[in-house]
């Protein structure tokens, strides 16, 4: 059996520290991989700075982590920044900057961004309103790709 090193056995606790819903634990074991770039990691962290959870709230560290695993590709870090500049969660209300960010996770497969560009096309919200663009959304949305 192949032996684990402690690095990948220190981020499988921190994940299921998360899980577990252990958030100081979770945030103490997967800062080092945020800090070295693992957008999980990042992700994790970003959930828990905007959350409150096993710390204070804190909105600017978690759009901070946000956008840093949302830039190294990771889909539900764009989802959930894209969520950020919608609402003007963590970061000012910026609705063209929030369909940029659903579409770059919808584009990786997730239904949830895809449905949500849909609904901005069809209302006109950040972008020109746009019934064939959002019926295009809608339709990858029920399909997944």
């Amino acid at each position: 059996m192949p032996e684990i090193n402690d690095s990948t056995q220190e981020y499988a606790s921190g994940m299921a520290a998360f899980e577990a819903k252990e958030f100081s634990n979770a945030w103490n074991l997967l800062m080092p991989f945020a800090e070295q770039g693992d957008a999980q990691a990042q992700h994790r962290l970003a959930i828990m700075c905007q959350n409150g959870l096993g710390r204070v709230r804190n909105d600017l560290m978690a759009y901070k982590w946000m956008r840093a695993a949302a830039e190294a590709g990771f889909a539900m870090a764009q989802h959930g920044l894209g969520f950020m500049y919608l609402y003007g969660e963590c970061t000012e209300k910026n609705e063209p900057e929030a369909a940029k960010w659903f579409e770059r996770a919808a584009d990786q497969g997730l239904a949830g961004s895809a449905m949500t560009l849909g609904m901005m096309y069809e209302q006109g919200l950040g972008i020109p309103k746009d019934e064939a663009a959002a019926k295009k959304w809608y339709a990858r949305a029920e399909t997944g790709t």
